[in-house]
């Protein structure tokens, strides 16, 4: 391993050394100007790109204290703001007399704020041409970085995901763990997981239909469901608005949950069925007032006749909030998500949840 030796490289003509920040590697691009004269090294971070002062000079053909005086006066004169567009790159060689050591020094950069605004006082054409390679190549790194970033996201949570099942599984074989609090806990991490697996699933586009109870044990009509309706109006006092039908539409909801097409039902299962009816109900307005309420409460009623409400330990599929937020959704959900939100409801209920 060898010794490194800190030495600090400010150019008196830098400008102002002092408020500069520390930044780490960062990624190499070869910038060659139009006419093939000129190749630099631009280095790459946080965004943007950055140049030292003798690269400026380079690049535009003028005398490194000229492009330091015009950096001093963007700076007094207020354009920018130094600690905002300055950085410090350390730069490790080895040492010159000294065998088997290196040596870092600190260079001052300057990122392309800097660079346009130097180019404009020099009146010099490559800097417009330097401004546009760089707005390119940043729009391509960065669309790079995005793809990279949701892969190591993706990665995480898969490994999260393995994580958290591996553990449930374990405390649950352990005999020892008799707690029912620590159960109950494991229980909510296994479900959240769950809910991130169905979430990953949506933006991703991946959702589909499955893990669903095929047959029916009740089938909705429109007169059991507005007997249902009928026993949740007199716990809101009889009001003469709620459940009061101002068209057809109820009817014409019940009868889509069943409606086939060349002799094979639209939505087979009774996760699907009871998905529709909660959509159809909230969505259609039937009522004068009281749609979201009686929506929700027929689709518990459908699952609960049905037999799927509930899971084999005794616990709701889904919980009263999951279910308030799921109606308040797609009251405010537009025509085409019809799909979207359909596959959203019938993974909170099935057999997986």
């Amino acid at each position: 391993m060898t010794d490194t030796l800190q030495l600090n490289e400010h150019n008196k003509e830098e400008y102002p050394p002092m408020h500069t920040t520390e930044l780490e590697a960062s990624s190499i691009v070869i910038y060659t100007t139009a006419d093939n004269q000129i190749s630099l090294e631009v280095k790459m971070n946080g965004d943007t790109v950055w140049l030292t002062q003798g690269q400026m000079a380079e690049l535009f053909g003028r005398d490194r204290t000229v492009i330091g005086r015009h950096i001093k006066s963007i700076f007094q004169e207020g354009e920018l703001k130094p600690e905002e567009v300055c950085a410090n790159f350390a730069h490790t060689t080895r040492h010159g007399s000294l065998k088997g050591k290196s040596q870092t020094r600190t260079i001052v950069y300057y990122n392309l704020d800097v660079i346009i605004s130097v180019g404009y006082r020099v009146k010099s054409l490559r800097g417009t041409q330097f401004r546009q390679w760089a707005n390119r190549i940043l729009r391509e790194y960065l669309v790079k970085g995005f793809v990279v970033n949701e892969k190591l996201k993706l990665d995480r949570y898969q490994e999260l995901k393995s994580m958290v099942h591996i553990l449930g599984n374990t405390i649950k074989r352990q005999d020892m763990l008799t707690s029912d609090q620590t159960k109950g806990l494991l229980a909510v991490v296994t479900d959240y997981v769950y809910a991130l697996d169905i979430l990953d699933k949506y933006d991703y586009q991946q959702l589909s239909i499955e893990a669903t109870t095929q047959g029916e044990r009740f089938h909705a009509t429109y007169e059991n469901a507005m007997q249902a309706i009928q026993s949740l109006k007199t716990k809101f006092g009889d009001s003469d608005l709620f459940a009061h039908e101002k068209d057809q539409s109820f009817r014409s909801s019940i009868a889509t949950i069943y409606q086939t097409f060349d002799g094979k039902e639209l939505y087979p299962s009774i996760e699907e069925k009871a998905a529709m009816l909660l959509y159809l109900v909230t969505k259609n307005h039937s009522f004068n007032d009281g749609n979201k309420r009686i929506a929700a409460m027929l689709f518990l009623w459908f699952m609960e006749n049905n037999g799927i409400l509930y899971r084999a330990n005794g616990e709701k599929r889904i919980a009263d909030n999951t279910l308030v937020a799921l109606t308040l959704m797609i009251a405010e959900s537009r025509t085409e998500e019809k799909d979207i939100i359909k596959k959203v409801i019938v993974n909170l209920i099935n057999q997986r949840n």
